[in-house]
C-alpha cells in the first residue's frame, strides 16, 4: 500500500540523522522535525535539525546547518538538492523519481490507495447515532450519522479492524414514557370526542371529489395533526411525548385492534402499545439510516443487558468504590475523575440510566474484547464521559480505552435566515424531511465540513446549488471532469502510460502530485483525531489543485509522451478523489 509521504519522510530522517551524527557525534541530541512548508518555494520538505541541535552543540545554528549539509548524501534518494534558509533551516527539493513513482504506485493501488497499516489491526467499535427509538430521528442524528460512519471508514482505511454499532435504548424510563404517551393518545382516539373528530374528517373527505384533497383528508396524518393541534379537547399530561408519530401509532393500532385495550390497566395498555410501536420505530430507524447510506454491523439492544446489570453492580460493589447513603447506592466517581459522586441505584431499588451504559461499555471492552470503544455523542452528553470512564476504572478497565467524540448542534439556514423549529417536538425537522430536501451526498459532505466539536449551520440553499460555491458539487465535478478527459482522449487513441516512463516538469503537475500523495497522511491524521473534516478539506484542496492543473496544462494536442503522462496523472487524481469520497460515503459521478 502506497504512503509516499511517510516513505519520503523516513528516508529523509535517516539522511539527516546520519549527517548530523557525522558532525555532532553519537551524543544524545534533541529530536528534530521534518515538515512540509506551506510555501513550496521554501522546498518540498524542511527540517529544523540545525536549530534544535545548536544549543547542545554550543554552535551558531546556520553554521551548524552548513556543516550538516556537507555530509548529506542524496544519492538514489527522492531528493536532488537542498538549500539553507533563514537562521538555519534546511530545505529539500524532490526529484523526478518521487513524481513518477507516486503516480505509478497510486494507479497500482487503485481502490486501496489511501489504506495504511498505521492501526496495526487494533480493533475499534464505533457507536454512533443511537437515537432514542421512541420517535423519529432529527437533524442532529443526521450529523451524527455522517460523522460516525465516516470515522468508522477512516479507521478502516488507517489499518484498524472496525465495527459499527447502534445502541438501542429499548428499556428504561424513556420506553416507559413512550408507552404512557401511546396509552394516553389511544384513550383520546377511543373517546367520544376522538371518534367524533375521525367521523367528521371522514365525512369531509367523502364530500370532496378532488383527488388530491381526498388523499389529504384520508390518511391518519391528518387525524394526528387535528388531535395534536386541539390542546383543549385532547390535552396531554406534562412530561409525555407530544409528537404526531405517537398519535399515528395509537390510531394505527386502533384501526386494526379496536378499543379492546380500554379494558386493561394503564400499565398493561402502555406495555401492549409499546410492544407494538417500538419495533416499528426501530425498523424505521434502520430504513432511514439505510437510505442515508449507513449499514451497521450490529444493533445492540439495551434490553439484552438485563441479566448483566446485577452482575455489574456486584462487580462495582466488590471494587470498593461504592457506598450507601439515604437508601441509595453510590459510586465514588469523584475519586475517579468525575466532578462528584453518582447514584447507581435509587432508594426505590431502581438502577439509574448510567448502570446499563456501564454494563454496555464493559460488554464492548471486556466481554467482546475491543481494544477501544469510540462513542459519537451530542454536546448534551459532555458530563457523561467522566462517569463512564470512572466506572471503567472501578471495574479494572483502562478508561483510556473509551474515546468519546463530542458533536455540537446543527442549525438549518434558508435564504440567509435560520429555519425556526417548533418548541413542541411534533414539528421538529426530522432526518427524513431533511433528506427529502437536499441530496444525500450534500448532507454527508456538509455535515463533515467542520470539526465535530464546532457548531454548524447547514445552508439548505447551498446544499442544492450546482455551482462551485457548493463544495460537494465542486469536488464531484472535478471527478466527473477527469472521467470526461479520459473518455475523450481514449476515443482519440490515447491511454494512460503503463510503462512508468513519465515526465512531469511543470509546476502545476508537481503540485497536483504532491497533493494526491498526501491522502494516506491525511487519513492517518483524521484517524488520530476522529475528524472527518480532514478528508473534506483535502477533497476541496485536491479539486482546486486539479482545476488549476487542467487550466494550465493542456493535454490534447501536446506531444504523445506529454499526453500520456498527463493522462496518467489524471487517472491518479481520479482514483484519489474517488477513494476520499468513498471514505465519506459519497458517490464519485462520472458525468454531471
Amino acid at each position: 500500500m502506497t504512503d509516499k509521504i511517510s516513505e519520503v519522510k523516513n528516508e529523509l530522517f535517516i539522511i539527516i540523522d546520519t549527517a548530523r551524527k557525522k558532525v555532532c557525534g553519537e551524543e544524545i541530541l534533541p529530536q528534530f522535525n521534518i515538515e512540509i512548508p506551506a510555501d513550496s518555494t521554501h522546498g518540498d520538505f524542511a527540517t529544523n535539525c540545525a536549530l534544535c541541535s545548536a544549543k547542545a552543540m554550543k554552535q551558531n545554528p546556520r553554521k551548524l546547518a552548513e556543516d550538516i549539509t556537507k555530509e548529506l548524501n542524496l544519492t538514489s534518494s527522492f531528493f536532488d538538492r537542498f538549500e539553507i534558509a533563514g537562521p538555519g533551516f534546511i530545505n529539500f527539493f524532490l526529484n523526478d523519481k518521487f513524481y513518477t513513482e507516486t503516480v505509478s504506485d497510486i494507479i497500482c493501488d487503485g481502490d486501496d490507495y489511501g489504506k495504511t497499516d498505521y492501526g496495526k489491526n487494533e480493533t475499534r467499535l464505533v457507536e454512533f447515532v443511537s437515537a432514542n427509538p421512541t420517535g423519529p430521528m432529527h437533524i442532529g442524528n443526521a450529523r451524527g450519522g455522517a460523522l460516525g460512519d465516516a470515522i468508522a471508514e477512516i479507521l478502516k482505511f488507517a489499518g484498524y479492524k472496525t465495527a459499527r454499532e447502534f445502541y438501542v435504548n429499548d428499556a428504561g424510563q424513556q420506553v416507559y414514557k413512550f408507552g404512557a404517551s401511546l396509552s394516553k393518545r389511544y384513550e383520546q382516539i377511543c373517546s367520544e370526542s376522538g371518534q367524533a373528530l375521525i367521523t367528521r374528517l371522514s365525512d369531509a373527505k367523502n364530500d370532496i371529489s378532488d383527488t388530491e384533497t381526498n388523499t389529504r383528508f384520508a390518511d391518519n396524518e391528518k387525524i394526528a395533526q387535528a388531535i395534536y393541534s386541539d390542546e383543549k379537547t385532547f390535552p396531554m399530561p406534562e412530561g409525555l411525548y407530544l409528537g404526531t408519530d405517537i398519535i399515528i401509532h395509537a390510531k394505527n393500532y386502533f384501526d386494526v385492534h379496536g378499543n379492546g385495550l380500554q379494558k386493561l390497566s394503564e400499565e398493561e395498555r402502555a406495555n401492549t402499545l409499546s410492544a407494538y410501536a417500538l419495533p416499528l420505530n426501530i425498523d424505521k430507524l434502520k430504513s432511514d439510516l439505510s437510505r442515508y447510506g449507513i449499514e451497521y454491523d450490529r444493533w445492540f439492544l439495551e434490553s439484552s443487558l438485563a441479566d448483566e446489570v446485577p452482575v455489574i453492580l456486584e462487580k462495582l460493589k466488590a471494587s470498593g468504590y461504592t457506598y450507601e447513603q439515604d437508601g441509595a447506592l453510590w459510586l465514588k466517581t469523584a475519586e475517579l475523575g468525575d466532578e462528584q459522586d453518582r447514584v447507581l441505584v435509587r432508594a426505590n431499588g431502581v438502577p439509574t440510566y448510567v448502570v446499563p451504559d456501564i454494563a454496555y461499555h464493559y460488554d464492548k471492552l471486556v466481554k467482546r474484547g475491543f481494544d477501544k470503544a469510540v462513542d459519537v455523542l451530542g454536546a448534551d452528553h459532555h458530563g457523561y464521559i467522566p462517569r463512564i470512564k470512572a466506572a471503567m476504572k472501578a471495574l479494572g478497565v483502562d478508561p483510556e480505552r473509551v474515546d468519546v467524540v463530542i458533536m455540537q448542534m446543527v442549525m438549518l439556514v434558508r435564504g440567509g435566515e435560520t429555519v425556526k423549529l417548533s418548541k413542541r417536538s411534533g414539528k421538529a425537522i426530522t432526518m427524513e424531511t431533511l433528506l427529502d430536501e437536499i441530496p444525500l451526498d450534500a448532507a454527508r459532505f456538509l455535515f463533515n465540513l467542520r470539526e465535530p466539536d464546532t457548531h454548524y449551520e447547514l445552508d439548505l440553499d447551498l446544499a442544492v446549488e450546482q455551482t462551485s460555491k457548493n463544495p460537494v458539487y465542486y469536488v464531484e465535478y472535478a471527478h466527473a471532469r477527469i472521467c470526461s478527459i479520459l473518455k475523450n482522449l481514449s476515443e482519440s487513441g490515447f491511454a494512460p502510460e503503463q510503462s512508468g516512463k513519465m515526465t512531469f516538469s511543470v509546476l502545476e503537475e508537481k503540485l497536483l502530485i504532491r497533493t494526491i500523495a498526501r491522502l494516506p497522511e491525511v487519513i492517518i491524521t483524521a484517524a488520530k483525531n476522529y475528524n472527518p473534516s480532514e478528508i473534506t478539506g483535502f477533497c476541496i484542496e485536491l479539486a482546486g489543485t486539479f482545476h488549476k492543473f487542467y487550466d494550465k496544462c493542456r493535454i490534447k494536442g501536446e506531444a504523445d509522451d506529454i499526453v500520456k503522462s498527463r493522462l496518467t496523472l489524471c487517472l491518479a487524481a481520479k482514483i484519489t478523489i474517488a477513494n476520499a469520497l468513498r471514505i465519506l460515503g459519497i458517490t464519485a459521478p462520472e458525468r454531471m
